[in-house]
C-alpha cells in the first residue's frame, strides 16, 4: 500500500534478522518497506505517524539497557525530535505510557497526539479483531 515502516530502538531491543539486508529474499519481497533503525532522529525524519511503545522497565533490569536515563536521552520522543516529522504527523502510543522515559509529557498531550483516542478505542478494536479472526476460523467469513 506504499507505506514504509521503520522500527527504531536500541540494538538490544530490536528483532534480530529483521533488517532488509539480513532477511532472506522471500521475506524481502513480503516486507519490502520495513527497515530497522537505531537512530531515532533518522527514523522520525519526514514521518507521517510516530508510534512510541512503553519501555518495559524489566528490560533495563535484565541488562538490555545501560540505564533509563541513557534510554531516554537517546530514544525519548520529544518535541524537538518530532519537529523532524511531517508537520501534520500523528503521534500514537498504546498505553500505558511512561512519560519522561519513552515519550515527553508535552508531546503526549500535544495537538498531534491521538494517544487518548487510541487507549479509549483499544479494547473495542482488539475485541472486533478477535471476533473477525474467530469467525474466519469457523469458516463464516472469507
Amino acid at each position: 500500500m506504499g507505506a514504509k515502516v521503520v522500527l527504531c530502538g536500541p540494538p538490544t531491543l530490536l528483532p534480530s534478522g529483521f533488517s532488509v539486508s539480513e532477511r532472506p529474499a522471500h521475506a524481502r519481497l513480503a516486507l519490502p518497506d520495513v527497515d530497522i533503525q537505531t537512530d531515532i532522529d533518522v527514523a522520525i525524519k519526514d514521518a507521517d505517524v510516530v508510534m512510541a511503545l512503553r519501555l518495559q522497565k524489566e528490560r533495563q533490569q535484565g541488562g538490555l539497557l545501560p540505564s533509563l536515563h541513557e534510554y531516554s536521552r537517546l530514544y525519548q520522543v520529544t518535541s524537538e525530535r518530532l519537529s523532524k516529522a511531517k508537520s501534520n504527523h500523528i503521534l500514537m502510543h498504546p498505553g500505558p505510557k511512561n512519560e519522561g522515559i519513552e515519550i515527553g509529557g508535552d508531546v503526549a498531550s500535544g495537538s498531534n497526539s491521538t494517544i487518548e483516542e487510541q487507549v479509549t478505542n483499544g479494547v473495542a478494536v482488539r475485541m472486533a479483531l478477535l471476533y473477525l479472526i474467530a469467525q474466519k476460523n469457523r469458516g463464516r467469513i472469507n
